[in-house]
């Protein structure tokens, strides 16, 4: 029996692809490798990538035509070598190479500051020279471009390592995205849970968020499929719990503590901050009215054995600069004595916020993601 390349060509003629129906010679699938010896014939197959479904399945067609159409004594079996167009890389590129710290600020329940403290955060890092980043993850509820004043801002694209990104919209020194950029603001997001996932996930992998020391996250309310986003796509070096005093808001932020640090997510927790501590009216700096109790987060944070990061007290130019787009941290002077108070507070956070940090990466191991088991 004579064996020649053209007879190997023509049996293989009528093996198919089942990815598309399409003959191998159509697919370009056949390398220019055939080698007789004797009975012995050997070639390889050419696959897109190395997790293609098929190969074994056509491998073994190749095999048979062979065998059936030229003869059985042909010795092909084993000989058919797989070569890949499109190799695996051996890694997944890095998700925020340049950020040194994610952090993301939790509450339990809504409607207790927690958008307000991530923005006042911010600011107040980046007053103290820190590049900070802030990722807006309420997708249902965005709050930051009103708190920033940038609305009406259109978000652009910019060309990095060959490449388009996302480009963060920049204010008072901090880089920041929402998905409240890319939505009618004037209608509700009507998103399941994959979908808004996946528009996360966009925001943190297609956006230049470059160089940061500090990468805040400004967590939806409650525990739900965004928090598993977050813990299983990011490596988050801690998170910030938010709480009123009152104790229908810390039986939330107790859930929110133990989801945390459930052995499952086991996410540090940096510390606890009492927001609306007290009111003070603007006329009486020096008076403290407790309109939702008094201390209920400082008994929390020494029950759950984590720090008290800052009282910060309720003023009503902290309602009024958060409309306006001006976050209280960005004051330095003002009329309002109760204001420079509160831009006092945040300043206080954000020097216990670095410290704890420190604190953590001095003694915990670094951060990994969430491997989450099914």
């Amino acid at each position: 029996m004579t064996l020649y390349p053209n007879l190997i060509l023509d049996a293989l003629s009528g093996v198919r692809y089942p990815g598309n129906g399409k003959s191998l010679a159509e697919n370009e699938m056949i390398e220019d490798d055939i080698r007789i010896d004797g009975n012995k014939v050997s070639f390889s197959l050419i696959f897109d990538k190395p997790t293609d479904p098929f190969i074994k399945s056509v491998i073994r067609s190749a095999e048979a035509a062979i065998n059936s159409k030229i003869s059985p004594e042909v010795e092909i079996k084993g000989n058919i070598a797989a070569k890949f167009r499109k190799p695996l890389p051996d890694k997944k590129p890095e998700l925020l190479p340049g950020v040194k710290n994610i952090i993301g600020i939790s509450s339990g329940k809504g409607g207790v500051g927690k958008s307000t403290v991530s923005a006042n955060l911010a600011v107040a890092l980046a007053a103290k020279g820190y590049k900070v980043g802030l990722l807006d993850a309420d997708i249902f509820g965005p709050s930051m471009p009103k708190m920033f004043g940038v609305e009406d801002e259109q978000i652009y694209m910019i060309n990095k390592d060959g490449r388009d990104w996302i480009e963060p919209i920049e204010k008072y020194g901090v880089k920041m995205l929402s998905i409240g950029f890319l939505v009618d603001k004037e209608k509700p997001v009507l998103w399941r849970g994959g979908m808004a996932s996946n528009a996360l996930k966009q925001l943190i992998s297609d956006a230049w968020w470059g160089e940061l020391d500090y990468f805040l996250i400004d967590m939806p309310p409650g525990t739900s499929d965004i928090h598993l986003t977050l813990v299983q796509t990011l490596p988050i070096t801690g998170v910030i719990v938010v709480s009123t005093p009152q104790e229908v808001a810390l039986a939330d932020a107790r859930k929110g503590l133990a989801m945390f640090t459930d052995t499952k997510v086991n996410v540090p927790v940096l510390g606890i901050v009492e927001n609306m501590a007290w009111f003070t009216p603007a006329q009486h700096p020096d008076e403290k009215y407790y309109i939702f109790g008094e201390g209920g987060a400082v008994r929390l944070a020494e029950q759950s054995g984590v720090p008290l990061l800052a009282q910060i007290p309720l003023v009503m130019d902290i309602r009024a600069h958060a409309d306006d787009g001006r976050p209280v941290a960005v004051i330095l002077e003002n009329d309002s004595a109760a204001a420079n108070a509160e831009a006092r507070a945040f300043a206080t956070l954000a020097e216990n916020v670095v410290e704890a940090v420190e604190r953590r990466n001095r003694e915990l191991p670094a951060t990994h993601k969430v491997e989450m088991q099914r």
